[in-house]
């Protein structure tokens, strides 16, 4: 709607092909980028959203526009017609992204407009999956649970109710609840099929509690899944045309990226040499798409010795290996861009899960479930698990991060990837998760 009007205006007020473009992009990016980038770091902070966070992104974005009108109408002084369209066209796409972000999350904006659960079931899970809807904001409410099977007549939470299960459906429609989630540790002789069934008839959705909890926090509960989970859920699908877009993207961008660095690559070069003894250039060997051991490229962040007497390990915090200009290395991402070879190889892709070593990858498997499945897409730059979780350096940090790298698998697209890209750079420019 917003370049609609401005393409409206600029037609009429005085065209010109030699000023249309440049107008155009000005007025966009005085408007937009200000709000992309408070959006994303939003997401980075992950706040409960409300009116009033909604309004505070909105009311920030939009001074932050109105800094860079002013900034720009220093440097090249606009007409009055002009400074008044910006404003104008400024508080429309302010009107119209309240408006948006109270579509997108409307349990969140709106009083009484959040999913009510109700959660049948007694194991852990069901319980670990009332402790995340309690800490899930305004988008879930805990309708009630019943607990399948019975435990006995009373139990610690006053909204659990113990029942036939002939009469599910009637309690789903009394609490109101409009998402059944089914949790039971042993599904044999105990699942409740046929009230199931009538609860998906009448509109009710049904879900079991990884399907939930993937919606809840943007991640796979590995632990709980099996292999029919995987084959018969949505997602994991990687098409022709996606692939094509991906590989696109990646080749357009690698160039971009090392065009851009080339100016800064021989101070870097140097600063390496000059800061401790050794190649400038580190190589390593890691696992890439179908478990293909590959050679990743990156500057030398650590001592020429850092493995010496140990072999593979984890870097900890203050990893004394690290060398002083390392330390910024990693902590800018500065390390990683040679990367982008490897990116322009066809080896990795700008965004997927990381690439770890097989030493690594080789321990791994034995001990986490579907540890192999993150390999069936190229390792990443940058991924899901990089933006949304700190860096890891254990097995649990590796359970975690797999998590992550699942739910990208099963919801990969290019418009999520761009989003991790942009996010990328937050976290960057935040100088988080580097050690």
């Amino acid at each position: 709607m917003y370049i609609v009007s401005a393409t409206i205006y600029l037609t009429i007020k005085e065209f010109s092909y030699a000023t249309f473009y440049p107008k155009l992009s000005g007025y966009v990016v005085i408007t937009a980028l200000p709000y992309i980038l408070v959006d994303l770091l939003y997401s980075l902070k992950k706040p409960v959203i409300s009116i009033s966070t909604v309004a505070i992104k909105v009311v920030l974005s939009s001074l932050l526009s109105l800094i860079l009108l002013r900034a720009v109408s220093e440097i090249n002084p606009l007409y009055t017609a002009e400074t008044s369209f910006t404003v104008y066209a400024l508080a429309v796409f302010a009107c119209i992204m309240f408006i948006l972000d109270a579509w997108r999350h409307p349990s969140e904006m709106v009083p009484g407009m959040s999913s009510r659960v109700l959660i049948v079931g007694n194991d852990k899970l069901a319980e670990d999956i009332r402790t995340l809807i309690d800490h899930a904001g305004h988008r879930f409410t805990l309708a009630g649970s019943i607990a399948l099977p019975p435990t006995g007549p009373e139990t610690s939470r006053m909204d659990t109710e113990h029942m036939d299960t002939c009469v599910l459906l009637e309690t789903a429609r009394r609490l109101k609840a409009d998402k059944v989630v089914i949790s039971l540790a042993e599904r044999r002789g105990v699942f409740p099929l046929k009230e199931m069934l009538r609860c998906k008839l009448s509109g009710i959705e049904v879900l079991d509690a990884p399907s939930m909890y993937e919606r809840i926090t943007g991640k796979l509960l590995v632990e709980s899944i099996t292999p029919s989970w995987f084959i018969f859920s949505s997602g994991f699908k990687v098409t022709m045309l996606l692939k094509l877009a991906k590989r696109t993207m990646d080749i357009l961008c690698s160039l971009l990226g090392l065009l851009f660095f080339a100016p800064f690559a021989p101070f870097v070069m140097l600063a390496i040499k000059l800061d401790s003894p050794g190649p400038i250039f580190f190589r390593q060997v890691r696992v890439g798409q179908g478990d293909v051991p590959f050679e990743l490229f990156k500057f030398r962040s650590m001592r020429q010795d850092a493995e010496k007497g140990t072999g593979a390990v984890w870097a900890a915090k203050s990893d004394p290996r690290v060398t002083r200009l390392g330390s910024f290395l990693r902590k800018s991402r500065i390390d990683e861009i040679p990367q982008l070879i490897n990116v322009l190889a066809g080896q990795m892709s700008l965004v997927g899960p990381r690439p770890e070593r097989p030493e690594f990858v080789r321990d791994l498997k034995k001990i986490i479930p579907y540890y192999s499945e993150r390999h069936f897409v190229k390792p990443g730059v940058s991924g899901w698990a990089q933006v949304r979780y700190p860096y890891g350096a254990s097995v649990e940090d590796a359970l975690e991060k797999l998590r992550f790298d699942l739910y990208y698998i099963k919801n990969i697209s290019l418009w999520f990837d761009v989003r991790i890209i942009l996010l990328t750079f937050c976290v960057v420019l935040l100088r988080k998760g580097g050690r």
